[in-house]
């Protein structure tokens, strides 16, 4: 059965932003972001948004649709119901409750029409092995960032579809990254309406929401602030922005101690990592995934030898094998850092780990110069530190932090493993004279 050409209306009256300058925008471009206050109309919109899609397609068999938030069980709440009230007026419409989707009337004799699912990002594989004519993301900030590059973004290249992102800020996340990287190009479209724009919540009722919200919460969930919600954490996002804006002059830096973090991956799908400090400059770090011991080894030689550091700390938690190589090797600058042992200022800290990224935190504030690296900056502002009984600054776990986001601060832990001890340029020096005599044991082929 095929849709007629007649006009189906459906029981939604969109809110005068969507009608005037959502929806429009939607329809024009294929990738977009709307970042928007609490009951904005998010959800209502967007669902609205994938029913017009899939009721005028017609140029392809079999159309899919999704609307994806982070969790099934969380989607299904938000927009399931939504879905079946607005489809309920298309005729023909079939509603598959076991598998979450509407399924509209057919263009093509003897193909299935469009398909509208609801997703949950904790139960991936419903997205993988298929193609997507348009997909919605709810929430991205709480979705596992890979999502989007492994799974969906190729999932929409050959029928060319679209993608719109929605939200609430949550922090300066992926959500916050995609947002960054609409407001500069000129293909995507983003906006940001905070609760005073849209005057959708009453005067009197938003005055008690404040009254009983803290002022981060106001921040974040009304007025869209992304840095908001940052009291609990070490690094705050605000040093971190500013370290990543500054230029340091090489004069600034260049005759003080050259130091190399070396984390060494944990697990099959974290990252070995090594990053360059010199003084308050730090460089691009260079990582490699599912590399042994003996082949990261040489790496990180060559990486000596090519810059000279006046030391090495490296991560002893699963490094051994690197550094034993190291020292066979003969590079003598080489310092293994137990991230769980004790620390220097032990009255203060609870452990080494805690104590390196404290450095890290006051090295920022001092004036630190970051590359620009978006995931960089998202590693360094995740750990939420506490107190111990002892009153001794307590750090979230590497694993911790893992299990909430899917991935562990790889690039975060070899920068603030640059701040394991004091350093002077009494190695360098060394090192460098027994170079230019050839004393030293040059890297080869492992």
């Amino acid at each position: 059965m095929a849709i007629a050409s007649n006009v189906i209306e459906i029981d939604y009256v969109p809110r005068p932003f969507w009608r005037d300058i959502l929806h429009p925008a939607l329809e024009q471009y294929r990738f977009s972001e709307i970042v928007a206050h609490r009951r904005f109309g998010k959800s209502v919109g967007s669902i609205n948004h994938i029913i017009k899609k899939a009721v005028t397609m017609t140029k392809y068999e079999a159309p899919n649709y999704a609307y994806l938030a982070p969790f099934l069980k969380q989607a299904k709440m938000i927009a399931w119901d939504y879905l079946k009230r607005y489809t309920a007026a298309i005729p023909g419409r079939k509603i598959n409750e076991s598998e979450l989707y509407v399924e509209l009337p057919s263009f093509h004799p003897n193909v299935r029409g469009a398909r509208i699912y609801i997703i949950g990002a904790d139960r991936p594989d419903g997205l993988r092995g298929t193609y997507w004519d348009g997909v919605v993301i709810d929430e991205y900030a709480q979705i596992r960032k890979e999502l989007w590059g492994e799974v969906i973004r190729p999932a929409l290249s050959d029928r060319r579809g679209w993608a719109v992102f929605i939200g609430t800020p949550k922090g300066q996340n992926q959500f916050y990254d995609i947002y960054l990287k609409a407001k500069k190009n000129n293909s995507w479209f983003t906006c940001l309406y905070d609760v005073d724009q849209t005057g959708i919540i009453p005067a009197e009722e938003l005055e008690e929401m404040k009254r009983e919200m803290t002022p981060a919460e106001i921040r974040q969930e009304l007025y869209c602030d992304f840095a908001a919600n940052a009291s609990n954490k070490l690094i705050s996002l605000d040093s971190i922005n500013e370290a990543m804006s500054r230029e340091l002059d090489e004069a600034e830096y260049k005759d003080l101690p050259k130091i190399l973090g070396v984390d060494v991956a944990r697990f099959g799908d974290d990252r070995s990592v090594m990053i360059r400090r010199q003084g308050l400059k730090v460089w691009e770090p260079k990582t490699r995934k599912e590399v042994d011991n003996m082949t990261f080894a040489g790496m990180v030689a060559q990486e000596i030898d090519d810059w000279m550091p006046d030391v090495v700390f490296i991560d002893a938690g699963r490094g051994e094998g690197v550094i034993d190589r190291l020292r066979q090797l003969g590079y003598k600058q080489v310092v293994e850092v137990p991230f769980g042992g004790k620390a220097i200022l032990d009255t203060r800290y609870v452990n080494k780990r805690a104590e390196m990224w404290d450095g890290c935190r006051q090295w920022l504030e001092q004036g630190g110069d970051l590359p620009y690296m978006p995931e960089l900056r998202q590693e360094l502002s995740m750990p939420e530190y506490s107190f111990d009984g002892l009153n001794r600054i307590k750090l979230e776990s590497k694993e911790s932090i893992k299990d909430k986001t899917g991935y562990s601060p790889d690039l975060a832990d070899a920068l603030c493993l640059t701040f394991a001890f004091p350093v002077n340029n009494t190695r360098r020096n060394a090192f460098m004279r027994a170079k230019k005599l050839g004393l030293t044991r040059k890297y080869g082929k492992m």
